[in-house]
């Protein structure tokens, strides 16, 4: 009998081990249905748009993209040739020469970035009032005021460090010698009409935009209370079984990350894993920002669109460093069941061989201090082969490739009609899903998707159609799904709001 039961035991032990060395899970029926806590530990401002009422002069974030026109020429500044000559204000319509960035100073101090990526500023190895574009990076020279007529507040004057206002003398000739004192009417040549065409509110807008003084009372006061232990325990309770967490590089550092974020973020994280223990559900860490930007987007902790990530050593030594802490902190948890390397790496600033070479990097990383947890790798966007990391990620034991579908932000979408949308999930995205899930590849993740759309005046009924014809399809794939998000002011986006309205149902 001893025999017997010692033999059971090892026969079970030999499969175990088996199983758990197989590309795949022990059990190969189970799949993720999780939620994303989006908008927590990564700043989004349209999940949360209070949490940016608290700025002073909020409208000049950093990253805001503006354009002037000058009232005299009738022209649009413009730094010529992109960057690195003169400001002229002769354009007669804007594009990128014609727009410029902020770097936000303080409330009222700011830098104007350029199309090259050069900064405004007074050409001191001149006659000290032409305006140029050519350092690279901004001081006291770059740094201007922006005054808005309180009549318009699109009517704005800019004032330069040497105490003087920009004007367009002529069409080439802008300069830094204005008294402004003539009022706001169209003859004066230093004021300009002001258009904003693209503003950020990410974690780098609200920390830098509260200030080194305000930002850790609002952030702290933010993680504390945005997801809290009863979201878990709804989650539990709902017919969901993980969790994916958008963390921010800068989480490594804590709790003196560098400027302008600030700490605590970490300890938010750590409760996250605690909660998740006590009600049973499983932690995917997702690096949803990284240094120098992934996608320019302001969810990836961007200041100003830049994408700066991949183009250095630099950035992906800095990124590995973060996984490796990341993992480390929490391999020995039982709650944490992946870790995402990057989150949506845009083609074709982020090259297919840079984000190849991190996660080969990534990977490893991971691997230093756990055997068991998952590797998920999210596909580039924009440009590229839906299998393009199929060669890479089919050698690596327990990975997972990561694809988000939505049927929005393309413009085939917007005219589509309730039954077109529903069969284009079931058409288009079952055929997309399954060109990605292969016998012998990486397990396939479908890690953000929504019961929202571009259709008008659709109810109840409706939504609940979308949001099943999605579950159906993506539950498919072999490692599982991921709602964006639990909680949003936009309702449909709110899973929360979706499962206690009775639209989606587990």
């Amino acid at each position: 009998m001893l025999v017997s039961s010692t033999m059971h035991l090892l026969s079970m032990c030999v499969l175990s081990l088996v199983l758990s060395c197989c590309q795949g899970r022990v059990d190969p029926n189970f799949r993720i249905r999780a939620v994303n806590l989006g908008g927590w530990l990564v700043t989004e401002g349209w999940i949360k748009p209070s949490l940016f009422d608290g700025i002073v002069n909020k409208d000049f974030l950093d990253g805001t993209a503006l354009q002037f026109k000058s009232v005299t020429t009738g022209k649009y500044l413009s730094a010529e040739q992109g960057g690195g000559s003169i400001i002229v204000a002769n354009r007669t319509t804007a594009s990128g020469w014609e727009t410029f960035r902020l770097w936000r100073i303080n409330e009222t101090a700011f830098n104007f970035r350029v199309f090259g990526k050069q900064f405004i500023g007074v050409d001191t190895d001149g006659n000290g009032i032409d305006i140029v574009a050519v350092s690279k990076a901004p001081g006291h020279s770059e740094t201007f005021e922006i005054l808005r007529n309180s009549d318009d507040k699109n009517r704005v004057r800019i004032k330069a460090p040497n105490g003087y206002y920009l004007q367009a003398k002529t069409e080439e000739v802008v300069t830094a010698d204005s008294q402004g004192n003539k009022g706001w009417g169209d003859d004066d040549p230093s004021v300009f009409v002001m258009k904003m065409t693209g503003r950020l509110e990410g974690e780098f807008q609200v920390t830098n935009g509260y200030g080194p003084e305000n930002a850790p009372q609002v952030m702290r006061e933010h993680w504390r209370t945005f997801i809290v232990e009863k979201d878990f325990e709804f989650i539990s309770q709902n017919g969901l079984n993980a969790v994916r967490i958008p963390v921010g590089w800068w989480i490594a550092s804590d709790p003196t990350p560098p400027p302008p974020f600030v700490g605590g973020s970490l300890q938010a994280l750590d409760n996250a894993f605690q909660w998740a223990k006590k009600y049973g559900l499983k932690v995917i860490i997702d690096l949803h920002a990284a240094p120098g930007s992934q996608n320019g987007w302001e969810h990836s902790g961007s200041r100003d669109s830049s994408q700066e990530w991949g183009k250095t050593d630099e950035t992906i030594t800095q990124t590995v460093a973060v996984i490796d802490f990341l993992t480390s902190r929490y391999a020995k948890s039982p709650s944490l069941y992946a870790v995402e390397l990057i989150n949506e790496p845009l083609s074709p600033g982020a090259t297919l061989s840079s984000v190849i070479e991190y996660y080969k990097a990534g990977y490893a990383a991971v691997r230093r201090h756990t055997s068991t947890a998952f590797v998920v790798m999210s596909n580039r966007l924009g440009p590229m082969k839906p299998r393009e990391l199929f060669p890479m990620a089919s050698s690596f034991k327990r990975s997972v490739i990561d694809v988000h579908y939505y049927n929005l932000f393309e413009d085939m979408f917007n005219n589509m009609t309730l039954q077109q949308n529903i069969d284009f999930v079931y058409n288009n995205r079952s055929s997309q899903l399954n060109y990605v899930t292969t016998s012998n590849g990486p397990l396939t993740f479908v890690g953000e998707w929504v019961a929202e759309w571009q259709v008008v005046g659709a109810g109840k009924e409706d939504y609940q159609r979308l949001a099943e014809a999605q579950m159906e399809v993506y539950g498919r794939a072999s490692f599982g799904w991921a709602y964006w998000t639990l909680k949003n002011v936009n309702k449909h986006w709110s899973l929360e709001w979706m499962i206690n309205n009775g639209y989606i149902k587990l």
